[in-house]
């Protein structure tokens, strides 16, 4: 895979992902999404990088998974579909869900099966007026992957995840934004203003105890009670070790802004 078709900036504790293929309207190659899983992990063990974006070039987001060439054509045995998906689709969501820094999805254009499920896994979700969100896979006679029941379930309900997949029709991003799919619709020209200043307020906070809310928000859904408050004191106990929180209880008492340092 060519560099160029997934780029990879670093400014200011931020690390930029910009998917490169605008001619495809970046539908996903296998290399490029090994790219983007590796990036993930990347940054989520990089202490220098605090906040992660993840953007498209040209009119599209991503177009979802490039299937010239995929699981869809020549022979198969029983299982390869599955492995396909578990070790491809399924991975790039998890990487997103499971880094360690906030994640920004800045949609530029259309996103669509595995790139609409690609932008919902993100932490936010900023939208350009111009964007569109489009369940595809029931238009190619397909099953949803990539973990967007799971995802769609969880942000809208089942009876509008249902109606999403059943039918396919495009989402406008204003549209996405009243079903809570979207944080924010910006006019395209701000879109990268807005995503670059949301990063910079995200890199300026307490990073450990930011990833560790991440985490108990993402498990909420799938716990009861008693395990949330569990996870919840755990992480509470783990936080107030780091430098940023005895920093910012200290800025509270002495009445000043904190200064965090991811520590």
């Amino acid at each position: 895979m060519p560099v160029s078709e997934v780029l990879h900036v670093v400014d200011g504790q931020v690390a930029y992902l910009t998917l490169n293929r605008p001619e495809a309207l970046n539908a996903l190659t296998p290399a490029q999404r090994d790219r983007l899983i590796q990036l993930f992990g990347e940054a989520s063990a990089d202490p220098d990088i605090r906040a992660v974006v993840l953007t498209g070039t040209g009119r599209g987001f991503c177009a979802g998974a490039d299937l010239r060439g995929g699981a869809g054509a020549g022979e198969r045995v029983v299982g390869d579909v599955a492995r396909v998906i578990r070790e491809g689709a399924q991975r790039l969501v998890a990487a997103v869900l499971d880094c360690e820094k906030p994640v920004i999805a800045a949609v530029n254009g259309t996103a669509a099966g595995l790139g609409a499920h690609l932008a919902l896994a993100c932490d936010l979700v900023l939208a350009a007026e111009s964007a569109r969100f489009i369940e595809v896979f029931v238009r190619r006679g397909l099953v949803p992957d990539g973990g967007g029941a799971y995802l769609l379930s969880r942000l809208v309900g089942p009876r509008r995840a249902k109606e999403l997949m059943f039918f396919g029709d495009a989402l406008s991003a204003p549209d996405a934004e009243r079903l809570g799919l979207v944080n924010r619709v910006v006019p395209d020209g701000e879109l990268d203003k807005t995503a670059r200043e949301w990063a910079a307020r995200l890199a300026g906070g307490p990073t450990r105890a930011l990833a560790l809310t991440k985490q108990l928000v993402n498990a909420s859904l799938d716990s009861d009670r008693g395990t949330a408050f569990a996870a919840e004191a755990a992480a509470q106990e783990i936080n107030m070790t780091t430098a940023d929180a005895q920093e910012g209880v200290a800025s509270f008492v002495e009445r000043r802004s904190p200064e965090y340092r991811g520590r």
